[in-house]
């Protein structure tokens, strides 16, 4: 099986596709700092590190919902 070099370089559209949200989306994050999601600056281009996008993605994983929290 190929593992993903977790130190991996991924572009705005790369991250946004893994994220399932638009690179505007992302951008807007990044701006407002909404969340606390890392890039790297390369030059004028913006990248995305794997592990950091993994890390995300873990910290806002919901187990459990109520019905208040928005599931019907």
């Amino acid at each position: 099986m190929n593992e993903i070099n977790p130190h991996r370089l991924l572009s705005r559209k790369e991250a946004a596709e893994f994220l399932g949200v638009k690179e505007i989306t992302l951008a807007v994050w990044k701006s407002t700092k909404r969340y606390n999601l890392p890039v790297i600056k390369v030059g004028r281009l913006v990248k995305y590190r794997y592990a950091d996008l993994l890390d995300f993605v873990e910290r806002r994983t919901v187990t459990n919902l109520t019905d208040e929290e928005g599931m019907c």
